[in-house]
């Protein structure tokens, strides 16, 4: 990930038609931290094949969330 050595950023997998206000505010109210910034990006489903059947996976929606710098939130 682009943002995997930023400290403080943390990737997520969102609803496809939440904005950038509503993931801040689950963020904040799940998590009890404080919000800077987020950044969103629609992914696109890729082709698959599995023998002669084709297939696509599911498209979906990240959600990259900087944190301020007094918090943080422990995965393990």
């Amino acid at each position: 990930m682009h943002f995997a050595n930023v400290k403080g950023a943390y990737s997520f997998e969102v609803n496809k038609r939440a904005n950038k206000t509503q993931i801040k505010n689950a963020v904040e109210r799940i998590y009890s931290v404080k919000v800077q910034k987020v950044r969103t990006a629609n992914r696109k489903g890729k082709y698959r094949r599995k023998g002669r059947t084709y297939g696509m996976t599911p498209s979906w929606k990240k959600a990259v969330v900087f944190l301020d710098p007094d918090f943080h939130i422990d995965l393990f």
